[in-house]
């Protein structure tokens, strides 16, 4: 029996198919296929139910991916012990979100670079949600995330919150002059925001739901930076971030629209496995710079949650 093997076999159960599963461990699907299949030999039980889409575990093949689990928990334990003190080397996958990109990883990216010069660090972005799934399926070794205050994190994922932002709703400069406004004043001019999974979005749509609105979009678009342009620009209101905002190069274009019904405000995270072994300075590293760059209109926090 083979640690690959049980790898294998738990990532097929995890992705519920076997070429996600390939994906995620960076290997062929015939690969994926002979060591689930030299699992099962070595038990002699077969534990996948093969006629059904997606894939699923037989009664047997899900009390073994139980113990399985477990079993590289163990491991990685083990290997935390051995290489925790050893200097940081290899690669180092990292999530950002989209939000906040831009502002973050050019400058992140070279003090890294120069703090560990054996370190290659490779990036990954996506909206929060997807981050975190690729850090709990061991697909990323650490992610800054953008989640509300008390978020609870998976089993085998370490959550601390780096700062807490304020979201502002923006528009074009001298287009709101008055000093308060509601949810239902901004109704007809549209928005300017991230395609649908952007967490900022959707909180915005509920707020709008419980009043009795619809979402109406003007625009979509991927970024902080190019939002706050186009709404410069004069094509509806934007929802950012506000250090983002105090940083862009479209601030003096730009007002904050105080809306009295929505003051939404959103937790960054810094996420990562429980044992990261000779990765935790590194990761720790990555975590201040991103509150570094977004400089002092984060309101730290000292929250941490590891599950």
């Amino acid at each position: 029996m083979k640690i690959d093997d049980i790898e294998a076999f738990v990532a097929v159960i995890r992705c519920q198919s076997i070429s996600l599963a390939a994906e995620s461990l960076q290997l062929t699907q015939p690969a994926i296929t002979r060591r689930v299949q030299n699992f099962e030999e070595g038990l002699g039980v077969e534990l996948l139910d093969r006629n059904t889409k997606p894939l699923k575990p037989t009664s047997m093949g899900l009390r073994v991916y139980e113990k399985c689990r477990a079993v590289l928990r163990e491991i990685d334990t083990l290997r935390d012990l051995v290489t925790q003190h050893a200097l940081p080397s290899g690669a180092l996958r990292l999530g950002v979100p989209q939000t906040i990109g831009d502002a973050v990883l050019l400058d992140a990216l070279s003090e890294l670079r120069q703090r560990y010069p054996d370190l290659q660090a490779k990036v990954a972005t996506g909206w929060g949600s997807n981050l975190l799934s690729k850090v709990e399926h061991g697909e990323l070794d650490a992610a800054a995330v953008l989640f509300p205050a008390g978020k609870v994190f998976p089993e085998g994922v370490v959550g601390e919150s780096l700062g807490r932002m304020n979201l502002v709703v923006v528009a074009a400069k001298g287009e709101w002059p008055k000093r308060s406004y509601r949810l239902t004043d901004c109704y007809e001019r549209g928005w300017v925001l991230n395609p649908d999974g952007c967490g900022f979005r959707a909180g915005l749509q509920r707020a709008l739901i419980a009043e009795g609105l619809s979402l109406q979009i003007n625009m979509e678009t991927f970024g902080t930076e190019l939002q706050l342009g186009l709404v410069a620009n004069g094509q509806g209101l934007g929802l950012v971030p506000q250090p983002l905002l105090e940083g862009s190069r479209y601030r003096n274009q730009l007002e904050i629209v105080p809306v009295s019904d929505f003051k939404p405000i959103i937790d960054l995270w810094l996420i990562h496995p429980r044992f990261t072994g000779n990765l935790y300075a590194p990761i720790s590293t990555f975590g201040q710079l991103v509150v570094d760059r977004l400089g002092e209109r984060l309101i730290r926090t000292t929250a941490a949650v590891a599950v």
